[in-house]
């Protein structure tokens, strides 16, 4: 598969070739979705907990006598009867919501995003981008000249998660002059996945010959 390639000005660079096993599978909405839901559920922080009558402080004394008061018997002013007291069957951070997923169907969702994105003409490949210092003036401009890319003319825009920069290696130049952009997030594109992918309108390969051999070095581990 054949696509065009572009340099950091916005103009044409040349030719390059995709390798179908990455940017041409088919559509798998329930592959995908596993995924997603499984990395989503295995990002999630359990912070909601609630104490236990033996969790919560106090109640050591029993409140009154057994017999003879005329009221209900009570062993601790901490049962989950009373006010104050411990909560019956409540949220605790003990719970796990971890799912497993498999290898393969991780990197097979994250190639069946990527063809998606490709079909809907959501990709752009840059042959190089670099910055002689971190400077956010140089990545605006970088932005701006891209915008008028036919198709990519969101990238102008202050939309929520505008374009996900995934970078063949790190450059620490390029990483600092996007890091004040609310919209364009940067990453590696070894460290690529599905949910990433997803979030973002566009997705910006640079170095497209390195970044595929990388993607392809993923899915033969």
């Amino acid at each position: 598969m054949k696509v065009n390639s572009y340099n950091q000005t916005g103009a044409e660079a040349g030719v390059i070739d995709l390798p179908d096993a990455v940017f041409a599978l088919p559509w798998n909405a329930d592959l995908v979705h596993q995924v997603v839901v499984g990395m989503q559920a295995n990002a999630r922080t359990n912070v909601a907990h609630t104490k236990g009558r033996g969790e919560v402080r106090g109640g050591g004394k029993k409140p009154w006598k057994q017999k003879g008061t005329g009221r209900a018997r009570h062993g601790s002013i901490r049962s989950p009867l009373w006010r104050g007291g411990g909560v019956t069957f409540g949220p605790t951070n003990e719970k796990s919501y971890a799912q497993k997923i498999n290898q393969k169907m991780r990197v097979k969702a994250l190639f069946t995003a990527l063809s998606q994105k490709l079909r809907d003409g959501e990709i752009l490949f840059l042959d190089t981008l670099s910055f002689p210092a971190p400077k956010t003036a140089d990545a605006k401009r970088t932005v701006t000249a891209l915008a008028g890319i036919e198709g990519f003319e969101r990238l102008a825009t202050k939309t929520r998660n505008t374009a996900l920069l995934a970078l063949a290696s790190r450059d620490e130049a390029v990483e600092k002059s996007f890091r004040n952009f609310g919209n364009i997030s940067t990453v590696e594109a070894r460290n690529l996945n599905p949910v990433e992918v997803l979030k973002y309108k566009y997705v910006i390969f640079t170095e497209p010959s390195e970044a595929c051999n990388i993607l392809v070095q993923r899915q033969s581990k």
